[in-house]
């Protein structure tokens, strides 16, 4: 039987994670097809039951907006996903009994931190949370939203204990409060207004907005001067979305001097956990996979 995955969202046309998956599930030869499927929150209920009723299932990949929806839909969350209340990916295995169960995971934390990790030429990282390695002395988070969890999250996995979130609406920001209590860190609430002044006092920047969203800071940040990191090397921005890029704020960033890691370095990383997951295979397995899905989005293949 060849087994289904998908990635589920709203809008979800611009999506590389089928071209990452499939790549992925060719190479090493399991017998699946991974499409996109669009499916706004208030479809999603109905879009599950489906799935709970379809054996060939074996993996969701979530994205916005139903993170957080989706916690609700799954039998049982582990992981950081059990810590945030927030997921991106969903198992899905049959028992003996023939029930479907649905297990939720998190998958961002980790695609932030082999993101950076890549970035500043460590080995990544696969199963296991960190191996004390701290990049720079501090970190900063634009933007509330879901995915703010997650960062906090990595951030504390790279040694960081105490990180600013700069917010566009504050009301947003209990998830990432929640997130930095179980994790040790931390949390400074700042206005997003703030954050043009002070970005270049971090070494560490993420962040989690919208495409587009961060244009009006890119342009401010455009009319300052070089950066200057407290460490050895200039701040680093991982911009998580991708599309369209390279975005404003990271031709703003690069312009100033600074080290940007694109989304697509997350989006790689967290695919690949989500592959692993979704076969059975364990972590030896990651270089072939990442491989593949470099070839597949014409990224440079890792060293």
């Amino acid at each position: 039987m060849m087994r289904r995955a998908a990635v589920l969202g709203h809008p979800i046309s611009h999506s590389k994670s089928p071209a990452l998956h499939n790549a992925a599930y060719r190479v090493l030869g399991f017998d699946a097809e991974y499409t996109a499927v669009d499916v706004d929150e208030p479809e999603l209920a109905a879009f599950m039951a489906g799935v709970r009723r379809e054996p060939a299932w074996c993996g969701l990949s979530v994205t916005m907006p139903l993170k957080r929806a989706m916690v609700s839909e799954v039998d049982e969350c582990v992981g950081a996903a059990a810590e945030l209340g927030v997921l991106n990916t969903v198992v899905i295995e049959t028992g003996v009994d023939g029930a479907i169960r649905l297990t939720g995971h998190n998958t961002d934390v980790t695609g932030i931190v082999n993101a950076l990790r890549n970035a500043a030429g460590l080995p990544t990282l696969h199963g296991v949370p960190g191996d004390g390695v701290t990049l720079g002395r501090r970190a900063a988070i634009l933007g509330a939203g879901g995915t703010s969890a997650a960062a906090i999250t990595a951030l504390s996995r790279l040694g960081h204990r105490d990180v600013v979130l700069f917010a566009r609406d504050e009301s947003r920001a209990a998830e990432a409060f929640g997130a930095a209590d179980a994790s040790g860190v931390r949390l400074s609430l700042l206005p997003y207004d703030s954050a043009t002044g002070s970005l270049a006092e971090y070494d560490v920047v993420i962040s989690t907005l919208p495409p587009r969203a961060a244009d009006g800071l890119a342009a401010q940040l455009a009319a300052q001067g070089s950066a200057a990191s407290s460490g050895d090397v200039p701040p680093v921005l991982l911009d998580v979305a991708y599309e369209p890029w390279p975005s404003a704020l990271a031709s703003a960033w690069s312009a100033r001097g600074g080290t940007v890691v694109p989304g697509l370095e997350m989006l790689l990383y967290q695919a690949v956990e989500q592959v692993l997951l979704f076969t059975g295979n364990g972590p030896e397995k990651a270089p072939r996979v990442i491989d593949a899905m470099c070839d597949a989005v014409n990224a440079p293949r890792r060293g």
